[in-house]
């Protein structure tokens, strides 16, 4: 195998239909991976697939919660019935800081609900995914690979919405507790970090020119990512080329850095 070639490889990748999820997604059948699209609403997984029906690799879509562990293990029966193995894992989904509020103006609502899209899901979906790699290296088939999306606000902070920026911190601590604890089995965790990047969530602060003259500046490449940055790093991950890259948080920010 090419080691940016992924033919036969097989990917999960949850919040696959929109913005970086659907970067993420189409670099990736475009690489020759088969990828299982995980989303709550079935019509915009359906549209999604439909984008990459050029691709190389085998598109399924499946109606998913991430936030639910039953809806979870629905969905890895139902991919792993269709392909008949999983190599790698992209937990995608995730909700914005909800308003500039202040923690101690939070209520504990807004803060269950935080956690539970921006950290329930990705422990329910790696936790299936590791489930399965490990069996799998136990019969010899040693190769996973787990990445999750975080955010820069996880290192930086982000101000009166602190505690959006501590449930993604915890993201890329469980993604280093994993590197370590799953090293013997040949998987791999890792983490990538949006900076600004173009996409249809971002296009009315990027018509912003007081917004874009403040940012600009602080962009080392001074340009902003586009989802095929995420792309780009999504299919190096799962490549063999990745093998020894475990525990690192990528930053794109108009370029990539590894920390």
């Amino acid at each position: 195998m090419n080691m940016f070639d992924l033919t036969g490889r097989v990917a999960v990748v949850t919040g696959g239909n929109g913005g970086i999820g659907l970067g993420i997604a189409q670099a990736l059948v475009s690489a020759g991976c088969n990828v299982s699209i995980w989303g709550r609403n079935a019509e915009k997984n359906k549209a999604a697939a439909a984008t990459m029906a050029a691709g190389t690799g085998k598109v399924d879509t499946r109606v998913c919660d991430v936030t639910d562990s039953a809806s979870v293990k629905d969905a890895m029966k139902a991919t792993l019935d269709t392909f008949g193995r999983l190599d790698g894992c992209f937990a995608n989904a995730g909700i914005g800081g909800g308003g500039r509020r202040a923690f101690i103006e939070r209520t504990e609502e807004e803060w269950r609900t935080m956690f539970a899209t921006n950290l329930d899901g990705v422990f329910h979906v790696f936790q299936a995914a590791a489930r399965h790699m490990t069996e799998r290296a136990n019969s010899g088939d040693k190769f996973g690979r787990l990445i999750a999306t975080s955010s820069l606000a996880s290192l930086f902070g982000t101000a009166r919405n602190e505690h959006y920026a501590a449930t993604k911190a915890a993201i890329n601590a469980l993604v280093r507790a994993l590197a370590v604890e799953l090293a013997r089995y040949g998987v791999t965790a890792n983490a990538i970090l949006p900076g600004w990047i173009k996409s249809e969530m971002t296009a009315k602060i990027m018509s912003d020119e007081k917004f874009v003259g403040n940012v600009m500046p602080r962009i080392p490449m001074r340009r902003f990512g586009e989802p095929s940055d995420f792309g780009g790093i999504a299919v190096y991950l799962m490549s063999g080329a990745s093998s020894y890259h475990t525990a690192d948080c990528f930053v794109i920010d108009g370029g990539y850095t590894a920390f």
